[in-house]
């Protein structure tokens, strides 16, 4: 059974130097010298002079103009000048921009270049894909090239992580303004001495706006998103997605922070005023972190992505990507009072006077918004927070056959989060028009290095360790009405679960799951609590469940986990009732 790997070092720190300045940096690269960030300080030492001579002799060599940092006026201002066929302005001053033909994730064009260092610890298979050293070089060198033609470029120099001792530095390449500034969002930007001693660990090449060559080995399209772990580096191409960029940072930190046996999450996570009490929402797109996470009697800690180490939870990112469609001041204020100056909201529809309209959905179902933390007014601003108290898992069941809420043991925690189902929602990737059932383990499996079984064991010792409360939270359908569960009655949830009076309550056995679910809880009808007091026709109910404990089963076996884990895991899979096997 995989098991976590014991801890490995902390990155070696890489000082910068008088002859690592950030101008022969960023000339090194787009001239087309191949050195990694790794190699920054032997480059300037050795190889330096005479790359450079060579480098500045060719007659094509012609340097863009270098925007390090630009603040957001100032980017926004070049992406309404520049690239105005995509980008407007809003009426609240939020920057809108089109992402063309990708409106969400790639997942099938997304590789993993195979190299000694990682070969024995990626989890290799539909998520990861190998790559050839030779065709990832091939893929770098014509986005460089593409990259160095342009009139200007940005290069934005931030963090991954809010907690110093686990923090990496990340350097985004790109040509679109609107790149830019939603990877300033996103990250936590260097500044003062940070930035003038940047040498980064990880360098991201975005020239998303030039397809791959479909020729080069390994290519099935011509978007590719490639991941190179020994040089710390990753190419973008044929894709302007901004979601690539950020996902892509999650991947990493999924394989560096494993390597130092520390837990990286696909999660949001906030804390209570009162208590200084943390909870952390496990979710795909969809499901609700973002929008649960962003709790008005709470403090936002962060909306996606986190690690839990031995002090405690960090945020990785300085801002939230939240999802537009349907947004509305009544249902979610917070977010909808953050897309304002400063903020990016992707693939909307304006009206004549430049108002969002969140219920046009004609470009995409993925409409989205990022913006900074402190858009938000009760985040934290140094984001991290203590060890959570609470765990929710949160699905979104189109089925309608799961429990609104249900209380894990240990072993259950395994058990999901290996399984991870929910419903993949409408636009989240390329192709996905309906809400499909799918099992994504550890509800971020698109992003992890390991396989997933280190992840589960990892949190399962994580909630003993700290006697923390796990949940398994249904955001889906109810019942065969064909309509979600209303947010109200969630957060309603989400708040007997915070107080510790759901815990308190009664529990009812689900008998195909083995699911214990609360026999009431205020603010939410009992009718609702149970999932087969929300079918008329039983029958149809019985046979919705064995179909879903069916595909339980079955996704368990494919993927091995049935072969490795322990049998007091395997006992929690649910019971296919006789005669729908």
């Amino acid at each position: 059974q995989p098991r976590p790997p014991p801890p490995a070092p902390p990155l070696a720190p890489r000082l910068s130097t008088n002859a690592a300045l950030f101008s022969d940096q960023i000339t090194a690269m787009l001239a087309g010298a191949d050195v990694a960030p790794s190699q920054y300080d032997d480059y300037y030492k050795e190889m330096q002079p005479q790359v450079f001579h060579h480098d500045r002799a060719d007659d094509h060599l012609k340097m863009p103009i270098i925007m390090r940092n630009a603040s957001p006026a100032l980017i926004i201002e070049l992406s309404l000048k520049y690239e105005s066929f995509d980008s407007s302005l809003t009426a609240t001053g939020a920057l809108s921009c089109l992402s063309g033909a990708k409106t969400g994730r790639s997942p099938k064009d997304k590789r993993i270049v195979d190299s000694p260092e990682s070969n024995k610890n990626v989890w290799w298979g539909p998520v990861n894909i190998p790559l050839s050293h030779q065709s990832f070089m091939i893929n770098r060198e014509r986005a460089v090239d593409y990259l160095r033609t342009r009139e200007r470029v940005f290069v934005v120099d931030a963090f991954a992580g809010h907690d110093p001792e686990y923090r990496l530095k990340i350097r985004i390449i790109c040509s679109r303004a609107y790149h830019a500034l939603f990877m300033n969002n996103m990250l936590i930007p260097a500044e003062g001495k940070d930035l003038d001693n940047f040498v980064p660990d990880f360098v991201i090449y975005n020239a998303g706006s030039f397809p791959a060559n479909r020729y080069v080995d390994g290519m099935t399209s011509s978007c590719s998103i490639d991941l190179n772990l020994e040089r710390g580096e990753m190419v973008i191409l044929g894709t302007q997605y901004a979601g690539e960029m950020k996902k892509g940072v999650l991947t990493l930190m999924m394989y560096h922070m494993t390597n130092r046996s520390q837990l990286c999450l696909h999660s949001s996570a906030n804390e209570s005023t009162l208590t200084g009490e943390s909870t952390l929402f496990f979710g795909l797109s969809g499901t609700g972190k973002t929008t649960l996470s962003a709790d008005p009697a709470r403090l936002l800690i962060g909306d996606d992505e986190h690690v839990w180490t031995e002090k405690g939870l960090f945020n990785v990112e300085g801002g939230c990507y939240a999802k537009c469609a349907n947004l509305s001041q009544d249902k979610e204020p917070e977010i909808f009072n953050a897309v304002r100056f400063g903020a990016v909201v992707e693939n909307v529809v304006l009206d004549t006077k430049r108002n969002v309209d969140y219920d046009d959905l004609s470009i995409t179902e993925n409409t989205r918004c990022a913006y900074p933390l402190s858009f938000i007014p009760n985040a934290k601003s140094h984001a991290v927070g203590g060890h959570p108290t609470n765990v929710i898992l949160l699905t979104c069941d189109a089925t309608g056959v799961l429990p609104l809420v249900s209380k894990l043991t240990r072993e259950q925690v395994v058990y999901h989060f290996a399984s991870g189902f929910t419903s993949k929602m409408v636009g989240t990737e390329v192709g996905v028009t309906e809400p499909t059932i799918v099992f994504s383990s550890c509800y971020g499996e698109p992003f992890l290095m390991w396989h997933p079984l280190v992840y589960s064991e990892m949190l399962a010792d994580k909630l003993a360790n700290h006697s923390a409360s796990a949940w398994l939270l249904n955001t889906g359908w109810i019942g065969s009405t064909g309509k979600r569960c209303p947010l109200k009655y969630t957060r309603a949830i989400i708040d007997s679960i915070h107080n510790g009076e759901l815990a308190k309550g009664e529990f009812v056995r689900e008998e195909v799951f083995g699911l214990l679910f609360p026999a009431s809880c205020p603010g939410v009808p009992t009718e609702l609590l149970n999932p087969a007091s929300s079918w008329a026709d039983k029958p149809q109910f019985r046979a919705a469940s064995a179909k879903l404990a069916r595909a339980f089963v079955d996704n368990f076996e494919k993927k091995g986990f049935a072969k490795t884990v322990s049998k007091e895991v395997l006992a929690q899979a649910p019971t296919v009732p006789e005669g729908y096997e």
